[in-house]
Order: structure tokens, then sequence, then C-alpha cells
């Protein structure tokens, strides 16, 4: 392991695995880019946190519902630690009820092909989505957050998520 004040030690980033099909390929995705990244289970996630320094967090989706009684969850220092965190599916709703926002089930499952619509302009999006248009994505889902913890924003809809993606860039 390279030592954490190695100014030529690459930059990794974290992604936590609450058990989805596509965490494999997110994975992937990321290593495509040139940007080491490491696969953790949930519950190794406070341990692995501090054992890579990650530059960022990705928090992956999964079978679970947040309203289960044994929920997987993030650990807090994740969300205190100033790095950006994407939480994508499970990981978003997880995010949105951790840090103060709602989640409700039965509504209309998304499952597979799904349109998403840009609503507003994030970083996250530069050079890659514009805002006003319509991308094709996959969900997997039943769940969906309902209420935004305070200082997120909408910036992405799909027909049975209205707010299928958030951010809160001051964060």
């Amino acid at each position: 392991m390279t030592d954490r004040h190695d100014p030529h030690a690459h930059e990794k980033i974290l992604i936590v695995d609450f058990g989805s099909q596509v965490t494999q390929l997110i994975a992937r995705r990321v290593r495509e880019e040139g940007v080491y990244c490491e696969i953790i289970p949930f519950q190794s996630a406070e341990k692995a946190y501090h054992d890579i320094n990650p530059k960022a967090v990705i928090l992956s989706g999964g079978p679970a519902s947040v309203l289960d009684e044994n929920a997987p969850y993030v650990p807090d220092l994740i969300f205190k630690s100033g790095v950006p965190v994407l939480g994508i599916c499970y990981g978003e709703q997880t995010m949105a009820v951790q840090l103060g926002g709602k989640v409700e089930a039965g509504h209309h499952r998304e499952f597979g092909r799904a349109e998403l619509e840009i609503t507003e302009a994030c970083p996250l999006f530069d050079g890659v989505w514009d805002v006003g248009q319509k991308y094709v994505v996959w969900m997997s889902h039943g769940d969906r957050v309902t209420e935004l913890p305070k200082g997120f924003k909408r910036i992405a809809v799909s027909e049975n998520a209205p707010l299928a993606a958030i951010a809160d860039e001051a964060r």
C-alpha cells in the first residue's frame, strides 16, 4: 500500500457495494477512465475508508430497501469527510435518508430501460450530459426519494422517479 502522504500516490475511489448486480461494471468504467478504485462490501466501508483514503466514494445500488428494519447504511464519517460521494440507486436512497430526506415504497417499479431527463446543470454531468436532454439509462428500484435532504437539489428526473438524480454541490 502506498503512503497516504506521498504526493505521487494514485488518487483512489472507494466503491461501497450494497449488492448491486452492476457494481463490477461501475468499477470497470471508473478504471477505463484511468482511475484506481476498490470495491468494498458495505460492512467494511469504515475501515476501508481509513485504509484507502479515497479522493471520492461511490455508493452502489443493491436489493435492500432503506425502509427495511436492518437496512445497510453508510458510515457517517464518509458523509462528514468532505470528499465527493456519488450514490447510485440504493446508494442515493440511503444517502437521502441518512442526511435527513425521505424515501417511500409502493410506487411503480422502474426496471430495465428508462429515460433520464437532465433538469439542472451539475459538475457530475459536465461534458457528458446536457440540461434539457433525455438519456437512456438502466433502472431497477421500487422505492424512491420523495423529500430531499437540506442543501440538495433535483438534477434529473425519470418517469417514475421525480428525484432520480440529486446533488448537494456545497457539501
